[in-house]
């Protein structure tokens, strides 16, 4: 049986459990997180959010990007998001390679050209959450007074730990 399969049976169990209440649209706790795709970053269990309470934005190695700045900026503008967490984690796969050992890869693998992309990695898990935050404060999409926090998540723990700009 594939995943979907065990995916579709899972899910019935679920719904006997959500029940049919209707949750706002906007999130009820006004945050915004910017984490990692990673598998082992189980966000609303870590923060102790419920369902409705934060939107959660994920993408390889959790960074700001072109299109994590879209997603925030219609989550401020029409869903009345007020805070941004940026939330990295140990042992990220986007620490394993270089652009350059990446493309190469790629054109191993694919037979594809992807030198001229930027897959932003990198090697400083801390450097990476100031680096995202710097992007989000500098840019003109994101209003002054969005608060902006960031932190790291300890796979092995569980353990968050503050980042400070």
């Amino acid at each position: 049986m594939s995943y979907f399969k065990s995916f579709m049976l899972a899910n019935s169990a679920y719904v006997d459990l959500h029940g049919t209440a209707h949750l706002p649209l906007k999130p009820k706790t006004r945050v915004a997180i910017v984490t990692c795709m990673d598998s082992r970053l189980h966000v609303a269990q870590a923060l102790g959010l419920a369902l409705g309470d934060a939107h959660i934005l994920r993408n390889a190695g959790g960074r700001v990007t072109d299109d994590m700045i879209r997603s925030l900026v219609i989550s401020q503008q029409q869903m009345g998001t007020r805070e941004i967490v940026v939330l990295h984690h140990t042992d990220c796969g986007a620490q394993t390679f270089t652009n350059q050992s990446f493309a190469d890869h790629i054109q191993e693998k694919l037979g594809v050209d992807v030198s001229d992309h930027d897959f932003l990695p990198f090697q400083d898990v801390v450097e990476s959450v100031r680096e995202d935050m710097a992007i989000l404060q500098a840019s003109p999409l994101i209003p002054d007074d969005v608060d902006i926090n960031g932190a790291v998540y300890d796979v092995d723990t569980g353990k968050m730990t503050q980042v400070f700009k």
